[in-house]
């Protein structure tokens, strides 16, 4: 039996579009589907200034699908040199819609990221006087800190001092991995959010590393125990409007990640709609599945919903691509390990 889901259309609310060649081949994926999404500045060079960011946007806006009308939502590098006139400036111009901290080192192209936190202070607290919002990379780069507890001491010793300080700053917390990221966004007042990941629903650090070492399911914040799946999936499908989707849909060809010492990431774009369509049905759920896509992110960023729509339609097994060509050489598609019957249509 065939079924329908009509939703509001989705917006991505953490992406990696890259530059260049990358991007002209894996954007289009994103566009087919989703009406907006957040855009990570971690390029190399880092988009830090306004003038940097509306170069970017002038870049994706030409690499757009003739008629296609996604919309890139651009963001600022946080460094210890940031200017807060120049973010506020950029936001009152209506470029950007957040500025991203990164730990230093703590990702891909995170070398300009923040090592002094007292630095940013002031730039903080221009943002908090403003109302834009700071998105987080939520982990600790410390050496001697367990890659697995990471999110959980960034929790304790950088972001509740951070917001604590700067109370009126709003707070997502990006791609959250454990109960203890969901644990403490539950318990914060509404100007803290925070996104979850597609593959983080689907995969936890067995999927990684048991049976042999799965470079296409290495991702930072690195997959986590079982118990913690099972949390992300629990906010994500429970309907609460601090939770929604930000795939941090990440390219990498396969060259890169399967060096001795490969990148992090997984490119979800092309299937990440029937993913979750398959795993909101599983936790019976389906209702909730446009909240999280759709409704609950521009409603945090004091956005209004798309006013289009996207139709999924459930029927035989959808097979993906395993590749995406680029001129850079192919990238893998992330396979959730199991059969997609929903495509959009």
């Amino acid at each position: 039996m065939t079924q329908t889901l009509t939703l509001r259309r989705p917006d991505d609310w953490h992406l990696h579009l890259r530059d260049g060649a990358m991007m002209q081949a894996v954007l289009p994926h994103t566009a087919a589907h989703f009406g907006r999404a957040i855009i990570m500045p971690n390029l190399v060079p880092p988009v830090v200034t306004g003038a940097q960011a509306a170069a970017y946007k002038d870049r994706i806006l030409a690499a757009l699908p003739k008629g296609s009308a996604f919309t890139p939502l651009m963001t600022l590098y946080l460094t210890e040199d940031t200017d807060p006139g120049d973010v506020a400036s950029a936001y009152a111009s209506g470029l950007i819609n957040a500025v991203k901290l990164y730990p230093a080192g703590a990702t891909t192209n995170s070398a300009s990221g923040v090592s002094r936190f007292e630095n940013v202070r002031p730039t903080l607290e221009k943002m908090a006087e403003i109302g834009l919002p700071l998105c987080v990379h939520g982990e600790v780069t410390d050496h001697d800190i367990d890659i697995f507890d990471r999110e959980a001491v960034f929790i304790d010793r950088v972001l509740d001092p951070i917001r604590k300080a700067t109370p009126d700053l709003k707070v997502v917390m990006e791609h959250i991995t454990t109960k203890n990221a969901v644990d403490y966004a539950r318990a914060q007042g509404p100007n803290l959010g925070a996104t979850i990941t597609t593959h983080h629903l689907v995969i936890n650090r067995n999927h990684i590393l048991a049976g042999g070492i799965k470079p296409h399911y290495y991702c930072l914040p690195v997959a986590k125990r079982e118990e913690h799946r099972l949390a992300l999936r629990d906010a994500a499908t429970s309907g609460e409007t601090r939770f929604f989707l930000g795939t941090d849909s990440a390219p990498h060809t396969d060259a890169n990640k399967l060096l001795p010492c490969g990148c992090a990431g997984c490119f979800t774009a092309p299937n990440t709609m029937s993913i979750l369509a398959q795993v909101f049905e599983d936790e019976d759920k389906l209702g909730h599945l446009e909240g999280f896509t759709s409704l609950h992110g521009p409603a945090f960023y004091g956005l209004a919903a798309n006013t289009d729509t996207i139709t999924l339609t459930k029927g035989d097994v959808i097979v993906y691509p395993g590749h995406v060509a680029t001129d850079e050489g192919p990238v893998t598609v992330f396979d959730p390990g199991y059969p997609l019957h929903w495509r959009v249509t």
